[in-house]
């Protein structure tokens, strides 16, 4: 059972890649800044929580007073001070709050559609030291950020350098010079966009079990201008329903009346609020108990005879693992190929290291016989000539005249063998 088990583990991994990459699609739908499980009765009431106070639509139409960038200057000598420096607004000019600053001191005209907010001073003088701080402001989405960066002014050229003191950025800059304090802000924020209730979209999604977030169901759309999209029978029943005021008070919760079991899952609050760049989700999970017991009531006593219980054999289920084959078929596809692939790769490398296998068997066959050859081919020599020469020496014939006489054979065994010596030295 534990290897049956093991397999399907792998099966699963192999054909449902989209499952494991579900933590990836998330952040395409926006920041979760909320999660709960909540367990409720069967039949009761539930009201799953989604409020956010940025959402509200407070029918602005001026926008270019939402947005203001100003820089201010603070000296810690001779006296602590701050000082207004510049002041911009895309609905006005920037303004330059002392005369002697005025075209010496100036922010890029176009600061407010590609977000460069830096702050350019021309022909530096001893005055301007001190720490400048470069103030975003966007009244209306409450957004409210400080870039700081210290000034220091010198005489001497080799001074000049840029450095961070590990709070703020520090300039050293040449007396007479100029100089460009960055303050950089490219969010989606500072961007030109549409009517503000064009911009918020609340929405509800309800994800059973089992089911993959991009397979999620949508319940309602919601739109501050007035529009409402309701994607479920349960809303037509009013079974499901969110609040009337939502955009007025920033409550964009659901009421679910009579919960049954197949009420349970997933559901997830969007909140987007494009022209602010706001994109929040809120995901509560949903479980089903059983009912709550009724109240006691007072019931007449009555007597039950004692008798047998039934006899029930319990049968044992058979234990069925469900695995959620994808729809398309593309995903099946795609991992036959990489099967294949592989198994070609393997029979691949398999007959390679058989051909090389046999290379070198042969090889190593036919060095052997050449080694062999050359070796018979020396020792065959010097037996042909020894052969040659005891044939010589013992088919000379005797003489009969010395066939008995003993000494006379060992004179020409003698001869022969000195012959033969001389013969086989040269």
């Amino acid at each position: 059972m534990h290897l049956d088990m093991t397999l399907l583990r792998i099966l699963a991994v192999l054909l449902l890649p989209g499952v494991w990459g579900q933590s990836g699609s998330s952040s395409k739908m926006g920041v979760v800044v909320e999660t709960k499980n909540i367990t409720l009765p069967a039949g009761s009431k539930a009201v799953l929580p989604c409020h956010s106070p940025r959402m509200v639509w407070t029918q602005d139409r001026l926008k270019d007073r939402q947005r203001v960038v100003h820089w201010d200057l603070v000296r810690s000598s001779p006296e602590y001070s701050v000082e207004r420096v510049l002041d911009m607004s895309p609905g006005a000019r920037q303004r330059v709050y002392n005369g002697f600053n005025k075209g010496r001191i100036s922010v890029p005209d176009s600061a407010f559609k590609d977000g460069n907010f830096s702050l350019i001073i021309n022909n530096v003088v001893a005055t301007d030291r001190g720490v400048y701080t470069c103030n975003l402001h966007h009244h209306y989405c409450q957004i409210h950020q400080s870039i700081e960066i210290q000034l220091n002014v010198t005489k001497s050229s080799r001074k000049e350098k840029r450095y961070w003191d590990g709070e703020k950025t520090v300039f050293v800059v040449l007396l007479g010079s100029s100089v460009v304090l960055p303050c950089v802000n490219r969010r989606s924020l500072w961007r030109e966009g549409l009517q503000e209730d064009q911009q918020q979209v609340a929405h509800w999604d309800f994800q059973p079990p089992g089911v993959r977030p991009d397979r999620a169901d949508r319940l309602v759309d919601l739109y501050a201008s007035g529009e409402r999209r309701n994607y479920g029978p349960l809303f037509a029943q009013s079974k499901m329903s969110v609040a009337e005021d939502a955009f007025t008070l920033g409550d964009f919760s659901l009421s679910i009346s009579d919960l049954k079991p197949v009420d349970k899952g997933l559901y997830s609050c969007h909140l987007h609020h494009h022209y602010c760049g706001l994109h929040e989700r809120r995901i509560f999970r949903l479980t089903v108990g059983p009912p709550l017991p009724s109240a006691p009531t007072a019931a007449p006593k009555t007597f039950h005879i004692d008798l047998p219980e039934p006899r029930t054999e319990e049968v044992e289920r058979p234990r069925v693992v469900n695995v959620i084959l994808p729809e398309q078929r593309s995903y099946f596809v795609q991992h036959l190929g990489y099967f294949l692939a592989t198994f070609l790769l393997l029979a691949f490398i398999v007959v390679a290291v058989i051909v090389l296998t046999r290379r070198r068997k042969k090889r190593g066959l036919e060095y052997e016989l050449r080694r062999t050859d050359r070796g018979n081919g020396i020792s065959g020599g010097e037996m042909s000539v020894d052969c040659t020469e005891l044939k010589a020496c013992n088919q000379e014939p005797l003489n009969s005249d010395y066939k008995n006489n003993l000494l006379k054979e060992r004179d020409m065994a003698k001869d022969c063998n000195t012959d033969f010596d001389g013969k086989l030295w040269k």
